[in-house]
């Protein structure tokens, strides 16, 4: 199987475009946007075409390899191309994969001396299946904690729309509904974007894993009935002492679910892991426009001179967190012993 054209958000065209699955449409629409250039890659990374750390990651090398393609014949190509880099680091500042990935493809750059498309479309590939291999080994992993006849709460949407494929929280998820460990999933709706109830919702049908929406303010009341045994997440960055990043809401699930003898399992590929961070004081959070609060479905819904304030982030202290799964192994606390370790 080309686990490539198999992907559902993020594939690769041999005539020199890059084709992203337009998430903003899902789930009344499918449809793919054609990007040519690294400024629309970035454009489709900032307007949300295409979210999730590990595939915006995915997306940057491949418009890095539109740089080079692009600009082949300019008259210092190198810099063109770094120019483009520059523009696409600046797309998202929280995802960590971002850096990552763009880092990767300027040393490879470096390294070859200017920016040969063929070896950076290499790489990007790399990149990609990388992704999609550490996935099925994180599901693994994480859906063996997970004890049978559970069920869990997830947020925001970590599936196959917002990796290479599969998924981490999500790919833990299928993991332990293929083996027969979960009896249910809940999903956060994830204001403002909703998320979870367009995107998670819709690839838990997919698959026939049976997913119930809950409001964020009703994640208090599921933890304390019983329902939900683990809120399972992503991350969009993961400090060196365990703090996470991921997407607002988390924080405010995770103490939920501990204060009523929940878990917290949070699951990423170690590339989201900064180690050079030392906590979570230090990650930047995005703040987005107000009208993504003030309105829904492009129609205003809130009182006339009403504000919003929007972080897209929050930081879930390490202290709330039971284990961080990466497809390098489980880390449990002191994580900064534990991350370091897999490093």
């Amino acid at each position: 199987m080309d686990l490539l054209a198999a992907s559902i958000a993020i594939r690769w065209d041999d005539a020199g475009w890059l084709w992203l699955l337009d998430q903003r449409l899902l789930p009344g629409e499918e449809r793919g946007l054609r990007i040519e250039t690294a400024p629309a890659a970035a454009d489709a990374i900032r307007d949300l075409v295409v979210r999730g750390a590990p595939a915006i990651g995915i997306t940057a090398a491949y418009g890095v390899v539109l740089s080079a393609l692009r600009h082949a014949d300019a008259a210092d190509p190198t810099a063109a191309v770094a120019a483009d880099i520059a523009t696409l680091r600046a797309a998202r500042p929280t995802a960590v994969n971002l850096g990552w990935a763009l880092d990767r493809m300027a040393a490879t750059i470096e390294a070859a001396g200017g920016p040969d498309p063929e070896t950076l479309l290499a790489l990007a590939r790399e990149i990609h299946l990388d992704d999609i291999a550490a996935n099925h080994r994180m599901g693994e992993l994480g859906a063996a904690e997970i004890e049978a006849g559970s069920a869990v709460l997830t947020h925001c949407n970590t599936g196959s729309l917002a990796t290479g494929g599969y998924g981490t929280a999500l790919g833990v998820i299928r993991s332990a509904h293929g083996g027969g460990r979960l009896t249910h999933v809940y999903a956060g709706e994830t204001r403002p974007w909703l998320q979870g109830a367009r995107l998670t919702a819709w690839e838990l049908q997919q698959d026939g894993i049976p997913v119930d929406l809950v409001i964020e303010g009703a994640v208090a009341s599921l933890f304390r009935s019983g329902r939900a045994r683990w809120l399972v997440a992503g991350s969009d960055r993961i400090a060196a002492n365990g703090d996470v990043a991921n997407k607002i809401g988390t924080y405010s699930a995770a103490l939920h679910a501990r204060s009523h003898g929940g878990k917290v399992m949070i699951v990423a590929p170690f590339s989201t892991v900064d180690l050079a961070m030392p906590d979570g004081s230090g990650i930047p959070i995005e703040q987005r426009a107000a009208d993504e609060v003030l309105g829904l479905g492009g129609r205003r819904v809130a009182a006339a001179g009403a504000g919003a304030w929007n972080p897209v982030f929050d930081i879930t202290p390490a202290e709330l967190v039971d284990v961080i799964v990466t497809e390098r192994g489980v880390a449990r606390p002191p994580f900064r012993e534990s991350l370091a370790a897999q490093a």
